[in-house]
């Protein structure tokens, strides 16, 4: 196991989003990992695999920055690679390139000629040989391409604390089945036992993360821009993902994505085991942290407790202020009999139901005015009872 190789992880510092800066801060990471054809070739049909959460504007750090799409689009391009197209599966029901247009990716497409894949459509593929999931519905576009350059946002999120490489490719199950896969897999650990053997199948040959401008607190939708200024470039998201972590301070091995992939072998999540290249030379991930973390990022590093339905563990919870009363939270509720429940013709805030709640925070997620947050029981009752103070 002392021979074993490490796995690399460039990081290279940006810290604007101007498409000349970006272009050369990607070009240089690449190449540090050996360059484009290292991993993919120019007769495969390659596919650019963004974040397209929901619909949501650049600045908001939602959505792959289209600088960074662009970017690589255009490396690409002028390297010689010409059957290129792009798609993500949005949480909402929204089409996908209503998003990217939205997130400002579709014009960087049209300006490379990249074509849209279909990501409307699902392909049932069985997978005999998953440790959690036998089979998966995957995006047409996903299965029609020969690889995936996986474009990530550095982001919090409320399930697994942090999304990243590994929790990006869920955008390749198609539609209403990603919604299916939270009721199916409610808890942390299950659903990153789901996301480990979707990462063994799908295989993206090389992860870009987009960490200009990351999101903290209330991802990875809701949250607050910060700058991190780097970008990091790898073939093994675990790596890519934990090196997030230390940046942030907070423990790999809480994150129940990193623990899981790395048991089923699509990557390394150990600081022993990842090598930090830099421009400067190569560093580990605690140097890497001293030179480039920032240790008041806004995340969550306590324990993840076995969260059940009911009246035990972390709950969404509704800003009364905030929400505007449009009803995606109840759409995208994955439970059958709904955890949420609103009278639209009344105009009355969505109400949960606790008991029906599997914590998958779907909710939390598409919300697009911000208005659900995530509490412990007690931060709960307190919100609850000052809303009703305040209307005596």
């Amino acid at each position: 196991m002392e021979n074993t190789p490490k796995s690399k992880v460039v990081l290279i510092h940006c810290p604007v989003y101007d498409n000349e800066a970006v272009f050369e801060a990607l070009q240089k990471g690449i190449n540090l990992l050996g360059g484009l054809e290292a991993f993919v070739q120019k007769d495969e049909k390659i596919l650019l695999k963004p974040n397209l959460l929901r619909k949501a504007a650049p600045e908001q750090a939602v959505t792959t920055h289209p600088t960074v799409f662009r970017a690589i689009a255009k490396l690409l391009r002028e390297q010689g690679y010409s059957n290129l197209l792009y798609g993500d599966s949005p949480g909402s029901v929204m089409t996908p390139f209503k998003v990217a247009q939205a997130a400002g990716l579709k014009p960087a497409a049209d300006e490379f000629n990249l074509l849209e894949g279909d990501f409307m459509n699902g392909v049932k593929i069985d997978f005999p040989e998953g440790k959690a999931v036998k089979s998966f519905s995957i995006c047409k576009g996903v299965v029609d391409a020969d690889a995936i350059i996986n474009l990530c946002k550095m982001k919090t999120h409320a399930l697994v604390r942090v999304t990243g490489a590994v929790k990006n490719t869920y955008g390749c199950v198609s539609g209403f089945n990603k919604g299916a896969g939270h009721a199916k897999y409610p808890d942390a650990d299950n659903f990153s036992k789901m996301l480990a053997d979707l990462n063994v199948l799908v295989k993206p040959k090389l992860h870009i993360m987009d960490g200009i401008m990351a999101m903290e607190g209330n991802g990875p939708g809701s949250g607050d821009p910060t700058p991190m200024n780097v970008l990091l470039i790898s073939a093994d998201p675990v790596a890519l993902d934990s090196v997030f972590c230390h940046l942030v301070a907070l423990d790999p091995q809480r994150v129940p994505t990193n623990v899981y992939a790395e048991i089923y072998g699509v990557g390394k999540s150990h600081s022993k085991d990842i090598e930090v290249v830099t421009e400067d030379g190569v560093i580990t991930c605690e140097e890497a942290f001293a030179k480039y973390g920032n240790p008041k990022f806004n995340v969550n590093r306590g324990e993840l407790k076995k969260e059940n339905p009911g009246k035990k563990g972390r709950k969404p919870h509704i800003v009364k202020e905030k929400c505007i009363k449009c009803g995606i939270c109840v759409d995208i509720c994955p439970v059958e009999e709904k955890a949420l429940s609103m009278d639209k013709k009344a105009g009355t805030i969505p109400q949960y139901d606790y008991d029906k709640c599997i914590r998958c925070y779907c909710c939390q997620e598409m919300c697009p005015q911000k208005a659900i947050e995530v509490k412990t029981p007690l931060m709960v009752r307190l919100l609850g009872t000052k809303v009703k103070s305040k209307r005596k």
